[in-house]
């Protein structure tokens, strides 16, 4: 039996030119960065041209560059060491409600801490409008975060008019970009960001590595004191291997994105055709076309989709019923919820999300295993 993954919203297997890329710093080239013998040099020369890498896919200097453990690392650095650089100007802070958990977590976290946060509706596609930003703001609000785009329903965020809104202002503007980055082409320039969150395991790069945008001139309170590492900002003895593997991936999924998402997208648009055509009562979650090109999120009528998962797990096919950081939670989407969905219609939600190796063979496989699915689980109510 073939397995299929579509789940790749999830996490990515690690392209082979990055593995490749990685080997020798496991065993032959493992010296300590921070060591000043040669062995040492090599992996921080190895550590400087992965940066150079990370900064130029998004059109920053190698600078400006910090590393982290992950893009949840990377926003709890970017909100939590933003505003607490910035108490002393004032305490509010806007976000969405769809964002990722690591930065509503982080927004929660401040609220205990004694910041105030104004979490913005969505619109019915999961879209934020930027007057309801404009709107928002305070003399005392010194951050905003919005995601780039929604990693459940794929709707991509208006970041660059938000940077224009805010461009003439001391608040700091930070972007959670891990679902965004290698999908669509980005410039921290022409989006207006003082800080960019990218994870490395989401575009084909090994997990436990991930990066922060932080730009020229921006200050932030470290969340970690130790050596000194990564300009004091993130200390921790680098992790080698997974940042040259990180930037490896990085730069391939960048020269790839336009052939690739105009693959993705003719894919994604014909699995929707299909379905919406061949399987009743299901209903498109997020943004038709201003979405990611690898996203498909779907509400299926009086089947619950952690149902549908499962039999399509029997079947080697591997799907989503949400956030792959929610799994286990069998609670409703916030995310779907805060888009106006009920409890009951967003427990119906399945992501199905696309990647390099997806095959329009496997969309065909796909469907017609859900349409059995469907038909099965929707006759145990009838």
């Amino acid at each position: 039996m073939k397995t299929i993954y579509l789940d790749y919203g999830a996490t990515s297997p690690v392209r082979e030119e990055a593995l490749h890329a990685m080997m020798p710093y496991f065993q032959l080239e493992y010296g300590n960065p921070g060591s000043i013998h040669d062995l040492g040099q090599r992996s921080s020369d190895a550590i400087q041209h992965a940066r150079t890498q990370i900064a130029q896919a998004i059109g920053a200097t190698p600078r400006e560059i910090v590393f982290t453990s992950s893009g949840t690392e990377a926003n709890n650095l970017a909100i939590i060491g933003g505003a607490k650089k910035r108490k002393h100007l004032g305490n509010h802070i806007i976000t969405s409600s769809i964002e990722h958990p690591a930065v509503l977590e982080a927004c929660r976290y401040l609220e205990r801490e004694g910041f105030h946060v104004t979490y913005l509706p969505v619109d019915s596609y999961g879209q934020v409008e930027v007057k309801d930003v404009a709107n928002a703001i305070t003399e005392k609000t010194i951050l905003v975060t919005i995601m780039s785009a929604n990693n459940e329903v794929g709707t991509i965020q208006p970041i660059a008019e938000i940077g224009q809104l805010l461009q003439d202002s001391s608040i700091l503007f930070h972007t959670d970009a891990v679902q965004y980055i290698g999908k669509v082409p980005c410039s921290v320039a022409n989006l207006g960001v003082d800080l960019l969150s990218i994870g490395s395991h989401k575009l084909y790069g090994p997990k436990g590595i991930g990066a922060l945008y932080i730009r020229k001139g921006v200050r932030i309170e470290p969340l970690f004191h130790g050596g000194g590492q990564e300009r004091e900002i993130r200390p921790s003895t680098l992790n080698t291997p997974a940042i040259v593997g990180f930037g490896v991936a990085t730069t391939l999924a960048v020269q790839e994105i336009q052939q690739e998402s105009e693959r993705l997208t003719a894919l994604r648009e014909y699995a929707w055709s299909r379905i919406h055509q061949e399987v009743k009562d299901v209903d498109l979650n997020g943004h038709p076309t201003d979405r990611l090109s690898n996203n498909i999120n779907l509400s299926f009528h009086r089947v619950e989709g952690q149902a549908i998962l499962l039999e399509l797990n029997r079947q080697q096919i591997y799907v989503s019923s949400g956030s792959a950081c929610s799994a286990g939670k069998h609670r409703p989407s916030h995310v779907l919820r805060a888009m106006g969905r009920s409890d009951e219609v967003a427990h119906q939600s399945m992501r199905i999300t696309l990647g390099k190796e997806t095959t329009k063979e496997d969309i065909d496989i796909m469907i017609h295993h859900l349409s059995q699915v469907l038909t099965y689980l929707r006759s145990l109510f009838i």
